[in-house]
């Protein structure tokens, strides 16, 4: 499994961790046309270079061309969702906005629809976010571990004042994160690097067993002084200890809920909470219910322990004055990203094994579209030449 460990030793922030990105390997022109999908205007992305203890790493930097204004979460979905990115991308983005507001209305007393965001509410903190999701995307990404975070001392001038270090939205944001103190004055971690790896990690810990492959390294914009500011990225296959596809299966959890009274405009919102909550898949199937009326059953697929924030948006978002569970064992595939060459361009491609038997792959639909729209050409011919260059990299391999 495709793994990235972040490596925080300094702390994280948006800035630093697309820079890690981009420094293993993130092309800065692709996440460029990827974030041209926005509908946003008025910025720049640039990379440059900067030596910390020795050490060279990627400088990623955003310019703007307007001030800091205040965004609310609302609008900022809209923002993203009106987009032309990938749904996950989208749905990683959002959840990422979610967790950051829902921090910022506790501290604030209020709630997620009136928050308004400050210095996250500007392009550069959408950048980074969507761009950071972006990167994990485009690398193959399917795991992401953490190290615990460290956190300075101090004070920080924000729109609401001076704030102490670890600010009250970071800190709230890090609810279950594990952090610890290290004697060093000022920020480390930001409320946007707090939001996109408390969001996004899977776990939390030292580094995991895994063979490495590539390693980058992103740097900060403030000098620590001995404490080099940088954020290192190491990214490779997990090790396993038996076969691929000897895994055992991983118990998930079904969620349904049978609908005959609902809005049909609604389900579009609901499907999309269900995921920003969390949810692995989101199906809706057309049945036939009592008295012949035409229904809609909803059906939600999530680790065990979603279950219950997930029932509890049911009941918030729909109609349905009853939900059932069931626990289900799941089976799937060792999965694999790799690049292959066509006619139209690079392509990635998802490749599934079992028993170390290739049973699948499958272009990425959205490079596909990305080329069969530069090119002029039809889609599937763009399938069509990633196929067989798939097939033509298996048989070398063999």
């Amino acid at each position: 499994m495709r793994t990235a460990y972040f490596d925080c030793f300094s702390g994280a922030s948006g800035d630093m961790i697309v820079g890690a990105l981009l420094d293993a390997g993130l092309s800065l022109d692709t996440l460029r046309a990827e974030l041209e999908k926005l509908k946003l205007s008025g910025w720049e992305i640039t990379l440059g270079r900067r030596v910390r203890a020795g050490i060279s790493a990627a400088d990623f930097d955003v310019q703007t061309e307007e001030d800091a204004p205040e965004r609310g979460f609302t609008e900022i979905k809209a923002l993203i969702e009106a987009g032309d990115l990938s749904p996950r991308i989208k749905e990683r983005s959002i959840a990422v906005f979610r967790r950051l507001g829902e921090a910022e209305a506790k501290v604030h007393n209020t709630t997620l629809e009136k928050i308004h965001f400050h210095e996250v509410g500007a392009i550069d903190c959408i950048i980074d976010i969507c761009g950071a999701c972006i990167g994990l995307d485009m690398l193959g990404v399917e795991r992401i571990v953490a190290s615990p975070l460290p956190q300075g001392y101090g004070f920080v001038r924000c729109a609401h004042g001076r704030m102490p270090i670890p600010t009250p939205a970071t800190i709230e944001i890090l609810r279950g994160c594990p952090t610890y103190s290290v004697d060093v004055e000022g920020e480390l971690v930001t409320p946007t690097g707090a939001a996109i790896l408390a969001t996004l990690a899977d776990e939390w810990g030292r580094l995991p067993s895994l063979t490495p492959e590539v390693i980058g390294y992103g740097s900060g914009k403030k000098d620590f002084g001995p404490r080099p500011n940088l954020l290192r990225i190491i990214l490779g296959e997990t090790e396993s200890t038996g076969r691929a596809g000897d895994r055992p299966p991983t118990e998930v959890r079904v969620i349904e809920a049978n609908l005959d009274d609902m809005n049909p405009e609604g389900y579009d919102w609901v499907v999309q909470r269900l995921f920003d909550a969390g949810a692995l898949d989101v199906t809706l199937t057309p049945i036939q219910m009592k008295k012949g009326r035409p229904g809609v059953t909803l059906s939600v697929i999530a680790a065990p322990e979603k279950e219950e924030s997930l029932v509890d948006l049911l009941f918030r978002e729909t109609t349905t004055f009853g939900v059932r569970t069931s626990p289900w064992q799941r089976h799937v595939l060792d999965r694999e990203f790799r690049t292959v060459s066509t006619p139209y361009g690079d392509v990635k491609v998802k490749i599934g094994r079992r028993n170390a038997e290739t049973v699948t792959a499958s272009p990425e639909y959205e490079e596909c579209r990305r080329l069969a729209e530069a090119a002029g050409a039809p889609l599937k011919d763009v399938y069509r030449a990633a196929l067989a260059a798939i097939e033509l990299m298996e048989k070398s391999v063999g």
